[in-house]
């Protein structure tokens, strides 16, 4: 099995701002089928400290406007199985972008939340995908491939935080920042 799977990618805001629309306007997401997986629900965790804000669930993943570690941002979480790790890290990255250019777009956002090219992949699975070094080894070259085609020519930063307690993640860092237009052009 590919230990590439549940594949969770977190863009970052520039700035933080209120995500009390969000509720709305992820019910109207529901409601239009604006993202291919099925949408069931929104949730509201804004009370939780440093949590993930307001989430939309779905069957084949969700969605969230997530303040986790204090640091607001889109975060989407494939449940999905099956694909190759290439194409798994690829769909998440693109399903990410594509929420946060539609969140940007939507009226009560519009001006207001701003998404910028820093994110952090992430794998929802403890025993498929510890967190050590023996998990980044086998990530790295599929994440750089898609870093490398994300970001040419730039200097890009891949960090590892290894901690047993925690999900195995990555953050990008790169010397350019694109707009979020770009990056999804550049995935073709």
């Amino acid at each position: 099995m590919n230990a590439i799977q549940h594949v969770r990618v977190k863009v970052f805001a520039r700035r933080a701002v209120s995500i009390d629309d969000a509720i709305p306007v992820f019910h109207r997401w529901i409601q239009d089928r604006v993202c291919p997986e099925m949408l069931i629900d929104v949730a509201d965790y804004r009370h939780v400290p440093d949590g993930p804000g307001v989430m939309l669930i779905g069957h084949e993943a969700s969605y969230s406007l997530d303040n986790t570690k204090g640091r607001l941002g889109l975060l989407y979480g494939r449940r999905l199985e099956g694909g190759s790790a290439q194409e798994n890290l690829r769909q998440a990255y693109d399903a990410a972008m594509a929420a946060c250019r539609r969140l940007e777009q939507e009226p009560e956002f519009a001006g207001k939340l701003e998404f910028g090219s820093e994110c952090e992949f992430s794998i929802n699975d403890r025993l498929l995908a510890p967190n050590n070094s023996a998990t980044y080894s086998a990530v790295e070259p599929h994440l750089r491939q898609l870093v490398d085609q994300l970001y040419p020519n730039a200097d890009t930063h891949l960090e590892h935080r290894a901690h047993p307690n925690r999900l195995f993640e990555v953050q990008i860092k790169s010397s350019a920042a694109p707009g979020l237009s770009t990056l999804l052009q550049r995935l073709g």
